[in-house]
This record gives C-alpha cells, structure tokens and sequence, in this order.
C-alpha cells in the first residue's frame, strides 16, 4: 500500500534502472547510478518486503494475439470491485482499471476466439452488475508499459543500462521447449537468479546461462517493473480516447509513443480509434498533455477519463490503495 511506505531519489532512481532492464545485476545498477551494490541489494529488499514493486517478464509487441480487445464495461454503483476482482482472477485479461467515479472498468483481453466470446456474450451479459459493454479490437500496438521510463535517470545512464554487459550474441533461434519453461519462469518474477531457474526447469546453470543470453538478445526478455506511479511522482492516471483521422493515425500514434508521460498507445477499432494511456505529476500537467500535445498533434477529439484504482497491470495484482 502507498501509504504504507515513501521512496526517496535513490529509491526512485533504481526502480527506473529496473525499468529499463529487470534483470540488471545490483552490481551493475550500482556501477551506472554510483552507489555500492550492497546499498542496491538492500533497498531492493526492502521495496519487495513491502510488496510495492514486482518485476515481470512481458511479452514482445509483436505476440499480442489477434483480436485482443480493450474494454470498457459499466457497472451499477457498488458492484464494480467485485467485476473488477472477477476480471482481474483471469490468466488473459493482463490489465484492469477501475475509473474515477467506480461506474466503469476498462480491461484488456488478450484471449482467444472461443474465450473471448465466452466473455463477450456469455459472461459479461450474465451478469446483473452489468449496464453496458464496449468492445474495442487492438489493431496495431505502438508502445506497451515495458517502454514507459519515470525519468529520474539521466539519458547517459539509460545507455550504460541498455548496453548489454557481455557483447553481441549469436544469432537468435526460435524457442524451444526450455526457452519457453524459462520465460514461463521469468513472467512471474523477472529477477529470479540463474541458478533458481536452473532448479526450476532441470537443466544445468550453464546451460539456462546461455539459453538466458540467447533470448536476451532475440529482445524476448522485456521485462516491466510493476510499481504505483505514486510512489515515482506521478499522481494522475489517465486514458485518453481520441478519434483521429486515419492519414493522421500512425503519426499520431507514433508521436505520443515517444512522450515521456505515455505508458501505452494502441490503435483500436471504433468512434474512437487510438488510445493512450499516461501517467501525469498533476492534474495541471494532463490539462497541459491534452492541450499542448495533443492540439498540435491534430487531435480533433478526445475523451479523457482518469483511473480511480489500478487493480492490476502487466499482469500483477495491484495493492489496494490507503
């Protein structure tokens, strides 16, 4: 819980080193931000003993699946936790938010043909909680959370971060039946060291070792430090809902991709054809996004909603809020 512990500079600045690699030695981190690794280690554990931080392995852009949809489901006052617990129980919806005002939930699922139906038309109507749902199929995905930086880091040290520690690797293989055990393992805890997974899919450390390198380097170990913005100076969460035109779309799109404050962009089908998703330090700040971002843009309309509780992101439950 936010209210239940503050991070101070040096704390911020080593989830953002996560953010940018989860994997990341304390050592290494210590190197680049010019502290000892034992100051690392142990503000590291403090952040997990609290449970406000958790690294993830995320899949690559690319294996979203198709007919991924964003939704947006309303509920009757009162009844919306218990939905939103219910969708956030589910292996395929990685995401779920609850609207400042507790009438509305926004989810992203990412599952098949036949569950996706089920959802759609089954499970959502069935139930008595629900007034309406929208559907929106994910077209193109232009930036996901793994991108997202807070920027309490300097651009040299984003570098020395990103540039792999052993050299280039050979040439990346399909994954095989071990790869994937592996980033099974690593999508529930990015940081787990070489030798626990080793003893988690039975092969030797050398071996997990080289597998690990491999898949580093084919860009198959994006990882997502899962952490309340709060806690990073950020305490606005809003989606924007823009309809653009679609000769403006993918400029648009890949715009706001790069803007500092978005965690997320998607084009999408329906009235509203692009969404992003941003962490603001205030409310002035967003009024500003909105204004001096997107009018310039060529943005002839958006709606703007912001996020009452995030209940769960990249596929981790979130901590209820003090």
């Amino acid at each position: 819980m936010t209210g239940d512990i503050t991070l101070d500079g040096l704390d911020r600045r080593i989830v953002c080193a996560l953010q940018v690699d989860g994997r990341a030695s304390s050592t290494r981190i210590g190197e680049v931000l010019g502290v000892s690794a034992r100051t690392v280690v142990r503000r590291l554990a403090r952040l997990d003993r609290s449970g406000v931080l958790r690294v993830v392995r995320v899949p690559e852009v690319s294996a979203y699946p198709a007919g991924a949809l964003v939704l947006r489901v309303r509920v009757l006052r009162g009844r919306v936790d218990v939905l939103a617990d219910a969708l956030a129980r589910r292996d395929d919806v990685p995401y779920v938010d609850i609207a400042l005002g507790g009438e509305e939930i926004v989810a992203l699922a990412v599952t098949g043909p036949g569950d996706r139906d089920r959802l759609l038309y089954e499970q959502l109507p069935a139930t008595t909680a629900v007034t309406a749902t929208t559907a929106q199929a994910v077209l193109h995905v232009f930036a996901d959370a793994s991108s997202w930086r807070a920027g309490w880091l300097t651009a040299e040290e984003v570098r020395a971060l990103e540039s792999p520690p052993d050299g280039p690797s050979e040439v990346s293989q399909p994954p095989g039946e071990l790869d994937r055990a592996l980033l099974d393992r690593l999508a529930v805890d990015a940081r787990v060291g070489t030798a626990a997974l080793a003893a988690a899919v039975g092969a030797p450390e050398s071996t997990v070792r080289r597998h690990l390198h491999r898949l580093g380097a084919a860009g198959l170990l994006r990882t997502h430090a899962t952490i309340d913005a709060r806690l990073l100076g950020m305490a606005v969460d809003a989606t924007l809902w823009m309809t653009v035109p679609p000769d403006r779309l993918e400029a648009v799109g890949t715009a706001l991709a790069g803007h500092r404050y978005v965690h997320g962009v998607v084009a999408t089908t329906g009235a509203t054809n692009l969404l992003a998703t941003l962490f603001t330090p205030d409310l002035p700040a967003l009024y500003g996004f909105v204004t001096r971002v997107l009018g310039p843009l060529g943005v002839p309309a958006a709606e703007t909603t912001v996020v009452g509780r995030a209940v769960k992101r990249a596929g981790v439950r979130q901590s209820t809020p003090a």
